[in-house]
């Protein structure tokens, strides 16, 4: 598709509103759309060039391109007669393209709203403040807690983060507003009401076959917002080198319409205008150029979204009270300078979309009016969004290319490869055998019988063994000594090898051009090559083709944006307001009260993708390996196959293992404190126990020496008593004998005459005394108890002798 060369038929846009409202204005829009896609004068028809293109490329994914260019390329003038060949094509693109689409549509993602509006904004900055500042009070409230037993904090402490970078991953994977949950919810629902998954699989396919995809949304008060899928054959639009198509200005479809459908959807058209579009044909020649046929019930109308700007223009007047009231004009308000009055002008311009439907081939335009229901997002209300969506990535100068167009000459190739491979097998025959009757004529068997033909063959095929004569009966060499030989069918096995590698040339050719490898479709896996190497190649083959799923990817994203500035519609101003909000607030009843002001708030849309296999594995080695390093625990592991953001899931990684590698030197640090503590209250102890211990001994030995001095006193004192008593008898003794003694003194005269015999006891007792004197070396017998009367101490009793 080239650039178009007829843009001079549009009108100047540096007119007034009221003209671009006009419907001569829109009906010279509407006729320059149609010169400039459906005019054959300059023979570039771009709408049937787009279609024909487009349908080519549909079968060729289909598997029934036309076989006529095979049969010209094979036939001799015309002549097919030769020829019994299975004509139907090789559906190989389908393969390729059902691996892209199907791979591509198992993807699942999440919707994510972002409140990005003032009001969002600022809750989410003082949440985030909160957070901090219980980080920066942490210990402060932990003390008022325990002393006061009052909690200040409004975060819990085991849930606070530790640093600014897990601060700012909370509030990425669990910080969630209500309105942005309500919001995701309105989403889902209006997805899902629209059948969005189908839809998505189609413009899916349309990206790879025909590297182009669309989608419409659009608002009603019956149905409420709406997706719908665009045939990007229909679709017309103002030139643009841009993938997005962002800069266009104009954007339509073609749609079949039956005449019943047509005046439910036009009330206003009368029966005259009917019958003047059924007579002028309704578009019918444009569709009978595209796809050859033709339907009398059915019109083909032009539908489009032309968006150029208006101005907005206000008088401002000064009240008498000092005030300033505005007054909505029109753009031709233009007071002159010299005019007295308290007013000024104030204008601005912002875009405009006018809707617009066409009957193609006559000037019926039955609709043009400014769009009711605009989407203008309040970050900046000037600029103004079409109903329709397109991506096109691999765009050039207004030539599209797509992946089975880069291929169906190779198609064509494999195509004419397996023609040809069925021209051999039909003129390849069997391996035969030559039998020679003259040879066998010269055999005898012996035996009586015949060794005829039959007989031969049916020994050689059933036992490879033949009967052969090298002489003749003549004695001649005989030259059909071998009666039967095998006759080669010629070099028809080469040709069929040849046709075959061709046959995976071309194959391999379009593995190489789409990047559509072997590990992709796992065809003809290599049984030495790793697991590894197999994913690798996978994942390679995921990154050839990858334009086409974020080109997917931004049209979702697209449909989410738009839907979301329709969502404010709905709740302003269609009828089933209340029906919508319950229908979304059934999962969730406190959003039910954010759905009511959800069209004060401003989101952004993002499409969050889940990982694929490969992604996924990247994380999990990464997780693998952290267990096995003990850098994290168990539930972080499964806190991080949770997240399936990528950049998020390494993220926390990142911080928990950080967290936990500061836990672990903490512990550490807090085992050897203790352990420190625990050896100095053990030194302590051991001191302490020592010093008992020699106190227990000082005091032991003291009690033993008080014990020994306490018996040595009580010894001497037992030994003083005895001797004191042992005294006393000595002493009472002696006086007893001094008393005898005085007595005997006294009555010795008396006695020594009466008693004669007296005196003879008397000697011999004195005899008796001096032999004892004797025995006593000579000296007087002594009766004091010498030795007896000292005291252990030292202390002589001897002084208390009688004197």
């Amino acid at each position: 598709m080239a650039e178009s060369v007829v843009r001079n038929y549009f009108p100047s846009q540096v007119v007034s509103d009221l003209e671009k409202s006009s419907y001569d204005y829109g009906l010279s829009i509407a006729q320059a759309i149609e010169a400039e896609w459906f005019d054959n004068s300059n023979g570039r028809n771009r709408f049937t060039n787009n279609i024909k293109s487009f349908h080519e490329l549909r079968l060729y994914a289909r598997g029934e391109q036309d076989i006529r260019k095979y049969k010209n390329e094979l036939s001799i003038n015309g002549d097919l007669s030769y020829l019994n060949l299975d004509w139907k094509p090789v559906p190989i693109i389908s393969k390729f393209v059902d691996i892209v689409v199907n791979g591509i549509s198992d993807r699942t993602y999440d919707i994510k709203a972002y409140s990005q509006d003032p009001f969002g904004v600022s809750k989410r900055t003082e949440y985030m403040e909160g957070i901090l500042k219980d980080m920066r009070l942490k210990e402060f409230d932990a003390a008022a807690k325990e002393s006061l037993n009052v909690d200040l904090a409004s975060t819990p402490p085991e849930e606070l983060p530790d640093s600014k970078d897990e601060l700012e991953l909370h509030m990425q994977l669990n910080y969630k507003q209500q309105v942005e949950i309500a919001e995701e919810q309105a989403l889902n629902v209006l997805l899902d009401g629209s059948k969005y998954d189908l839809i998505k699989r189609r413009f899916f396919y349309d990206l790879t076959v025909l590297g182009i995809g669309a989608v419409k949304t659009t608002f009603n008060t019956s149905e409420g917002a709406v997706v719908e899928y665009v045939d990007p054959a229909n679709l017309v639009y103002s030139y643009t080198d841009s993938p997005y198509f962002e800069d266009i200005y104009y954007v339509g479809e073609v749609k079949p319409i039956p005449i019943n459908e047509l005046v439910k959807e036009f009330p206003h058209l009368k029966h005259e205008d009917l019958e003047d579009i059924v007579k002028s044909g309704g578009g019918r020649s444009y569709e009978n150029q595209a796809s050859n046929s033709m339907d009398n019930n059915k019109v083909q109308v032009l539908y489009f979204n032309y968006k150029t700007y208006m101005n907005e223009v206000y008088k401002v007047k000064k009240t008498g009270t000092g005030g300033e009231k505005a007054i909505s004009k029109d753009d031709s308000f233009n007071p002159p300078e010299d005019m007295d009055g308290n007013f000024t002008k104030l204008h601005r311009s912002i875009e405009v979309v006018y809707e617009g439907a066409l009957i193609l081939g006559t000037d019926r335009l039955i609709k043009w009016e400014r769009s009711d229901n605009m989407m203008r997002e309040k970050s900046d209300f000037t600029k103004v969004r079409m109903n329709y969506s397109i991506v096109a990535p691999r765009v050039y100068k207004g030539r599209i290319e797509s992946l089975v167009g880069r291929i169906t000459g190779f198609a064509d190739m494999i195509q004419l490869t397996h023609l040809k491979l069925q021209q051999v097998l039909s003129r390849m025959v069997p391996d035969g055998v030559y039998l020679d009757a003259d040879g066998l004529a010269e055999i005898d068997l012996g035996n009586g019988t015949n060794y005829n033909p039959q007989e031969a063959l049916n020994m050689f095929f059933q036992t490879g063994s033949v009967i052969g004569r090298s002489f003749t009966s003549d004695g001649d060499m005989n030259p059909g000594k071998i009666p039967i030989q095998e006759i080669s069918s010629g070099n028809g096995g080469g040709k069929l090898q040849s046709l075959i590698q061709t046959y995976n040339y071309y194959l391999q050719m379009i593995r190489d051009v789409t990047g559509l490898n072997e590990a992709r479709d796992a065809s003809t896996p290599d049984a030495k090559s790793l697991v590894g190497i197999q994913k690798m190649a996978a994942a390679n083959s995921n990154t050839a083709t990858r334009h086409i799923l974020q080109s997917g990817l931004f049209l979702t994203a697209e449909v989410c944006e738009m839907l979301s500035l329709r969502i404010s519609d709905i709740i302003e101003y269609s009828p089933t307001k209340e029906a919508f909000i319950h229908q979304i607030g059934r999962h969730n009843v406190a959003t039910l009260e954010e759905m009511q002001n959800l069209h004060l708030y401003d989101f952004g849309i993002f499409i969050e993708l889940t990982p694929d296999d490969e992604e996924r594995q990247l994380v999990e080695n990464n997780i693998q390996q952290a267990l096995s390093q003990q850098l994290i625990d168990l539930e972080d592991a499964i806190d991080l196959r949770e997240v399936r953001n990528l950049k998020l899931a390494n993220q926390m990684l990142k911080i928990r293992r950080k967290k936990r590698a500061d836990l672990k030197q903490k512990a550490e640090q807090e085992n050897m404190a203790a352990q420190a503590d625990a050896n100095a209250k053990a030194s302590e102890a051991a001191a302490a126990a020592e010093v008992k211990k020699q106190q227990d001994l000082t005091a032991s030995q003291i009690q033993l020496e008080e014990a020994k001095t306490g018996f040595k006193t009580q010894l001497l004192n037992t030994e003083a008593e005895v001797k004191r008593g042992l005294m006393d008898h000595e002493f009472e003794i002696n006086m007893r004998l001094r008393k005898m003694d005085a007595a005997g003194a006294n009555n010795k005269d008396e006695y020594k005459e009466d008693r004669k015999d007296q005196r003879v006891k008397m000697q011999a007792s004195q005899q008796s005394a001096m032999i004892d004197q004797k025995n006593n070396g000579g000296k007087p017998k002594d009766f004091e108890s010498s030795g007896n009367d000292v005291l252990n101490g030292g202390v002589n009793s001897g002084g208390f002798g009688p004197r």
